[in-house]
């Protein structure tokens, strides 16, 4: 597996340390792009993450913000990329069994972080199953504009 992208703003990092470390212990390399001087705010950092996602430098990525809202917004801008907010592993699962996200956004002011471990265990132990999914996704991407009609 390649390596996981994650990031957080300053009302997440608390979280993203904890998930980081849980990931990390997974046997699978992180690379942090956290709020610094190169992404100051979670507009900046979900879409950095999304980026890189979509040029193949990562499969997945985990967005952390305070709701998880914002991140889910802005990495959902990026073309080809689809971003899913996760409260509960049933949720996480689905996300990339049904829908294939690469990106799974928390809210640190809305879970704790035995959920969170829980709910990243569940979406990196999930995989797009295709089948009867496959046409959704590919409808997503006619209406993002990447596919013919």
């Amino acid at each position: 597996m390649l390596p996981i992208a994650i990031g957080a703003d300053d009302a997440a990092i608390e979280l993203k340390n904890i998930v980081k470390a849980f990931v990390q212990q997974q046997g699978i390399e992180v690379v942090d792009y956290s709020q610094d001087a190169n992404n100051p705010l979670y507009p900046d950092i979900a879409f950095t993450v999304a980026t890189a996602i979509k040029e193949g430098k990562f499969e997945r990525g985990i967005l952390l913000c305070g709701t998880g809202i914002g991140m889910s917004i802005v990495a959902n801008k990026v073309p080809g990329i689809r971003a899913a907010q996760c409260h509960d592993t049933y949720s996480a699962e689905r996300a990339r069994k049904s829908n294939d996200a690469q990106v799974i956004t928390l809210g640190a002011r809305v879970i704790g972080p035995e959920l969170a471990k829980s709910i990243v265990a569940a979406w990196l132990a999930s995989n797009f199953e295709g089948g009867g999914s496959t046409s959704k996704v590919e409808k997503i991407g006619y209406y993002e504009g990447l596919k013919n009609a």
